[in-house]
């Protein structure tokens, strides 16, 4: 178990670094303007690629049943999942998947090639939007607590996970008030991080 929680981690650590300035400066410096172009897209499929080892530990690990949760209850979970995959594909397109893919990078002649620009340089504050500042986040959540049977495995891989999304919750926070600066500091008053409905909206607050 202890071995895939670390593998998760060591893959989240490694993948949130290579989404930092520093990483991004450092392959601008050794492999060219040129490169910034392709460094979305090679991010996303190294991401993919380096996650595969984490997901032969995960079936290659001894297991065990935790529990099965029963019917009708198991199902009103899988319909919570449903909703969660409806959210990650409506929270997908809403923020610009040709940019989080990395193919506009390449089309537009790479006139943006920071990830922080994945939303086409506006706050999205619509939509999903509107009740959290990290839908696709909340959404994946959802999706892998809301499994009606668990495993060792499944619980390893789903803390790891939980840890990493709610890390990289907090570096993008960052990493967005260094782009939009004091309107996203009001958006981030305003809404929940993950959880709906968490926070209201105060009086007297500026309209983004």
């Amino acid at each position: 178990m202890h071995w895939l929680i670390l593998a998760v981690l060591l893959w989240g650590a490694g993948h949130s670094w290579l989404a930092s300035r520093q990483a991004k400066d450092l392959a601008r410096r050794h492999l060219g303007e040129r490169f910034m172009c392709f460094y979305r897209l090679v991010y996303n499929f190294f991401a993919g690629l380096s996650f595969l080892p984490a997901l032969a530990l995960f079936v290659w690990l001894p297991d065990r049943p935790l529990y099965r949760v029963p019917l009708p209850w198991a199902g009103l979970m899988v319909a919570g999942q449903a909703l969660a995959v409806a959210a990650l594909v409506a929270g997908f397109l809403q923020s610009d998947p040709a940019e989080f893919l990395g193919l506009r990078q390449i089309a537009g002649g790479c006139q943006r090639n920071d990830p922080l620009a994945a939303r086409g340089g506006e706050l999205i504050v619509s939509g999903l939007y509107r009740y959290v500042r990290h839908p696709l986040y909340t959404a994946g959540l959802v999706f892998i607590w809301l499994l009606p049977v668990m495993t060792v495995n499944l619980l390893a891989l789903n803390l790891a996970l939980t840890v990493y999304i709610l890390a990289g919750a907090f570096f993008e926070e960052r990493k967005l008030i260094a782009e939009f600066g004091d309107q996203y500091l009001r958006y981030q008053a305003q809404t929940p991080m993950l959880i709906p409905f968490l926070k209201r909206r105060r009086r007297g607050d500026e309209s983004l």
